[in-house]
Formats: C-alpha cells, structure tokens, sequence
C-alpha cells in the first residue's frame, strides 16, 4: 500500500513514499452479527490498517438531520403526472380465457346409444367481451364438428344482456342459443385472472366421458378353439423350415390373359401356405407382393360344407377332410388353389434335401418354361385413305406423337424459287371448258404442282387458284410405293391427270425451254421432239395465256400491238429474264400476278421508264382488279 503521511503534499509519483516496516495489507471486516442478525458495517480503516480520509458524520449530525423536514428546504414536492391512458382492445390484445365444458345431445333414432355427450372449449375473448365455441375432431365420429358457435357476443337473456367474463367459472351452467353447456374446468391464465379480479373459483369437475366412444376402444373379444394336435412341438421342431416353389399360372386362354410366375410357400411349422407374386421390372402391375395370405388350404371339403360362407366364416377341422401337405407339392405336377391351377416347375436345394429325406423323392428336375420368342412381324401400312400426302399419313404408324417426314435440304436450297410454268387445257366434254386455259407450276425445291386459272372478262368463270401445291401421283401406281410426276412428265402435248382431271400442255414459258436444254438428259425424245417443232414453228417466246381470244377479243389485239410498239422503243433494254424472276420471287403461288405496290417497288429497282405514256396504258391493260397486276405480259414488252 503507497501512502503519503506529509501533508499537503500532492499524490504523485516521487513525492510518496512507501512504508517498509509495514507487513500487514488484508482488507478489513465489514459483516458481522447483532443480536443474531447479520449486518453491514461500514469500513472505517483501508487495506493494511490506514485510516480512510472520508467525512465520518457523529450521531448527533445523523439526528438533527433525521429532525429536519424537506420541504422547508425544498418546497411542496410536485406532483406525479397522471399515468398513460390505455383502451381496452389494446391492454387486452390477445387475452384469452378458455374454459373447458360438455353438452349431452339426444341420439333418438339408435339403437345401441340414447345420448351424446360431446366435448367442447368455449373462449372468451377480453379485448371486446365476444365468446366462440369449438368442438376437437373426433377422428372417425361421423359428425360435423369443428367451431359450433363463430366469435361474437353471445345473449345471456331476454333482456339483451350478454355474458360478461364475471358471469363464467367452473362447476355451472350456461345456457348458448338453447344448449347448455357445463363448465367443469379451465387452464391456468384465466384461473389466474379471474382469481386477479376477487373472483373465487369452484373447484374443478371430472370431464364427462361419452359411453359410445369409450365402447368402441374397448378391445374386440377373441376366441379360441382348442385342439389335439401338439402344435408347440411341431412348431419347435419345423420352425424357420420353409419349403419354396417356383409356379407359374397360364391364363392365356382367357382375354387378355398372360402367364404369369408365382413363389408357393410352404411353413412346415404350422402347414400354412403363401403365394407370392414375382414382379419385374416396367411389368405395368401394381407392386402388391401377396397374390394370397399365408393360412391353410383346404384340399377336400364336406359335402354340406361346400356352400359354406368362406368369406364370412373361417374354415375348421369340420368343414375340411384333408388339407394341403407338403406331400401335395410336387415339381412338375399342377396344383389347384382357390381356383387357380399353378404349375410347379422347379424348387430350392432346401426343399428338395427336405424330400429326400422324408419321402425318398430324389429326382425332382427344374422343367425349362421359357418360351421361344416368336420372330418379329413385319409392320404392314394401313391403306391410304387418300387424306393428306401418304408418306405425312405414314408418320402415325411408325410413333405416337407423329413427325414430318424428312426433306431433301440440299435439294430445296440448290433449287429454291426454281418453278416450271407450263400454259395448259383441261380435257372435258363440256363446251365452257374447252376455251379455259391453265398455268401449272412445278416447284423443283418440293416437287409440288399448283393450278392456277387467269381470270377472263365475261367468260361466267371464276378464275384464281385451282389446286395448292401438293404431290400429284401418276396414275397407276400403287398406293405402297408412290410415284410423284417429275419434271420430265411436263412437255408441250403431255397429259397429267391432277386427281381425276386430265391436263393436257400446250405451251412453256422460256425458263422451260433453258432448263429443257440444260437437262436435256432426263428428257424422253418425245418431249425433246416437242421443244424442236415448237422452235420450227416460231412462235412466241413466251405462252400467252389467252391466245385463242387475242383473234377474236380486240383488246387483246391492242395489247400486242402496243407490246410491238414498246419493244421497238425499247431496244436496248436488258433482258426480261432478271426482271421476271424478280417478279416470281413475290408470287409466292405460281399466279402470274403481284399486287401494285410490289409492282412498283420491283419497277423502282430496275429503273422501269413507269411514267412513259405507253408503258402507264400497258399498266392499265395489264391491271387486273384494283389491287393486281398481271406482271406475265407486262415482262414481255422488255424482250429483246
């Protein structure tokens, strides 16, 4: 302990000074005991002895300040403000009293109960005096049960008093919407609050049990039927001895039936028998793993007791002549088991030691019942039933879910926007069809064939698309293996029949002709006979469509002298071919027509002279309807 004894001298280091003769430095006592009670003492020397400097008041201070009044010196005290105000649904949100209660309810129309007793908790709610009722499920009760009485504040008479928590307590009754309910206990808070407000409780009651209910979990009474047989040594002796089967049961025979494996199991312990199923894998079969439960079987019955109810009542020793034994389990052999006759074809070393050795069986062969599977059938088409393309029908015989049939994709890019248009008449005995006149198209991309017939003024015939691209077969081949006309069928004197209606090709366009001679090897001689006398005869390059009205119709002779005219002016004009193809480009359906912005659009790329007088007049020839123009003889004015 550092001390200073000179006075006045400041408590620093170097100006204290350490007593050495010093040894004691315990702390000293402050408890102790006064007439056998321990009081605290407060401490009036430090550690090792010192006195402490602290103001030590005498008794006669501690009195004259015990005499003295504070609010002479202080003045009257202030007074507390006043506490906090709290409503009702906030000091008791969520306060809850629960009591515990039953009701008895009349069950007239019963013969094994009079009355009900049913068990309900009734809840008073203390934030706004509402009370509820609700009854526990019962499991397997039969009743509606749940909450009985929804919250709300509930009459306590006919004056329009309504129960109060003060009018609830243990051991009375309460009568809610003409049922009374008897209070028999209630849990811990509200027997707390309820003591809290001067309330005294009754003692609790016992809950009233309803009869029926405890009836029921009652155990059901069983009864034994002695016997003479020792069954204890039997089961001493075979216990654990199983003898296994392997059985198989053919119900081919019956519809839908299949042959099925079955393990036969024998308990020598008790001469019990058990099936069981053998399942494999993705068999389509519900996984149940007992085909019949293990009990006896009997093998010969009584006469009487051949209509004994076996559903109903168990079989007994007077009921059966024999039962089923081990000796009735033979491999190779067929059994007969609650009418299902099994075939035994093999069994496990157990079982063929145990007959060895107890009936001297000793060849009992595993008999091979594996089938030979048949060889796989050849998957036949069905007919075609002339709907659709037949190889698109074909697709639902090979998958369920059905898919295109693959295309040629090398074979549609090298030709794509590639047609073929061939001028063409119908064969037909009516005279309106004989001045009809057709453009068919071959898409060498698909090898499809679309109709399409140019509309004639006053000809009574609606002209437009008369067949969709689609396959066409040659007539005569079989519906198996189809055969699609190609673009060798196509040349000048040709007849194609197009789904019974003869077609017969008077004239191509030049597209035809080049590619004709580009592919002259694919070409019978007749058809190349064709393209040389349509050559000799020089007429124009190009099919008209309505070449036999142009003699008779005077516009169509316009028409061809104002085309004259337009090539004479326009002699050094490219091509007509790129400006062609550009137009096919558009004409999606193989038409001859594009509608009049797209014309435009594709005459503002090639610099077409539009706003010349003679090209605006052969525009207007050409224009077919408000929204169409026929791009085929506008095209031709720009040969060369």
């Amino acid at each position: 302990m550092v001390s200073n004894p000179v006075h006045g001298l400041p408590f620093l280091p170097g100006t204290s000074f350490k007593d050495l003769t010093k040894t004691a430095f315990h702390r000293s006592q402050t408890l102790g005991y006064r007439n056998g009670y321990a009081v605290v003492r407060r401490p009036t020397v430090g550690i090792g002895g010192d006195r402490l400097q602290v103001n030590q008041l005498s008794q006669a201070d501690l009195d004259e300040l015990a005499s003295k009044v504070p609010i002479l010196t202080y003045g009257q005290p202030r007074q507390a403000p006043p506490a906090q105000f709290v409503p009702a649904h906030v000091a008791f949100d969520k306060k809850v009293l629960k009591f515990d209660a039953y009701f008895q309810e009349d069950v007239p129309m019963s013969t094994e109960e009079h009355y009900r007793i049913r068990q309900v908790h009734i809840y008073y709610y203390l934030e706004d005096d509402s009370m509820s009722v609700i009854e526990p499920i019962v499991e397997n009760s039969g009743i509606p049960q749940g909450k009985l009485i929804k919250r709300q504040r509930l009459a306590k008479n006919d004056r329009g008093d309504h129960y109060h928590w003060k009018d609830l307590n243990r051991g009375i009754n309460i009568t809610i919407y003409g049922k009374t309910f008897r209070i028999v206990d209630c849990d811990k808070f509200t027997q707390v609050f309820l003591e809290s407000q001067g309330i005294e409780l009754n003692p609790p009651e016992k809950m009233a049990l309803d009869p029926y209910t405890e009836l029921r979990k009652q155990p059901l009474r069983k009864y034994v039927t002695p016997t003479d047989f020792d069954q204890l040594k039997q089961f001493l002796t075979f216990d654990r001895q199983v003898l296994r089967f392997y059985a198989i049961w053919d119900d081919t025979d019956s519809m839908f039936g299949e042959c099925r494996t079955y393990i036969i199991h024998y308990y020598l312990m008790d001469d019990t028998v058990e099936i069981r199923e053998v399942h494999e894998r993705n068999d389509g079969r519900d996984p149940f793993p007992l085909l019949m439960n293990r009990q006896r079987m009997p093998k010969v019955l009584v006469e009487n007791a051949k209509n004994f109810p076996q559903c109903v009542l168990e079989i007994s020793d007077k009921e059966v002549l024999e039962w089923y034994t081990a000796k009735d389990f033979i491999v190779g052999k067929p059994l007969t088991i609650l009418g299902r006759t099994f075939f035994i074809y093999d069994c496990d070393p157990f079982t063929r030691q145990y007959y060895q050795e107890k009936f001297g069986i000793s060849d009992l062969p595993r008999i091979d019942m594996s089938k030979k599977e048949p060889p796989p059938m050849k998957q036949e088409l069905p007919p075609y039933n002339g709907f659709g393309l037949i190889e698109d029908s074909a697709q639902n015989c090979f998958a369920l879910i059905p898919k295109a049939p693959k295309k040629d994709v090398i074979k549609m890019l090298m030709n794509e926007n590639k047609v073929l248009r061939y001028l063409a008449t119908v064969e037909s005995p009516i005279p309106e069809d004989k001045d009809r006149r057709f453009v068919l198209s071959y898409f060498l991309a698909t090898d499809m064939i679309s109709i399409f017939e140019p509309p004639v003024r006053n000809s009574g015939i609606i002209g437009g698309k008369y067949l969709g691209r689609t396959k066409v077969v040659k007539p005569g081949s079989s519906v198996e293996n189809p055969v699609y006309y190609g673009p060798s069928d196509f040349f000048i004197g040709a007849v194609i029949e197009v789904f019974g209606r003869r077609f017969v090709i008077l004239d191509i366009d030049d597209y035809v002709l080049k590619y004709m001679e580009s592919n002259a090897a694919q070409y019978s001689p007749e058809a190349l006979l064709s393209i040389q006398n349509r050559i000799r005869k020089q007429e124009a390059p190009a099919p008209e469509l309505d070449g036999q009205q142009a003699e008779e119709d005077p516009g169509v002779q316009d028409m061809e002298a104002l085309i004259d005219t337009i090539q004479k002016q326009l002699k050094d004009y490219p091509c007509r071919d790129n400006i062609r193809e550009a137009f096919q480009i558009y004409d999606k359906e193989a038409s001859g027509y594009v509608d009049r912005e797209t014309f435009f659009k594709i005459c503002g790329s090639y610099q077409l002279p539009v706003d010349d007088s003679l090209i605006k007049e052969l525009i207007r020839m050409c224009s077919h309807g408000e929204d169409k123009i026929d791009y085929y003889n506008f095209v031709r004015a720009f040969s060369n």
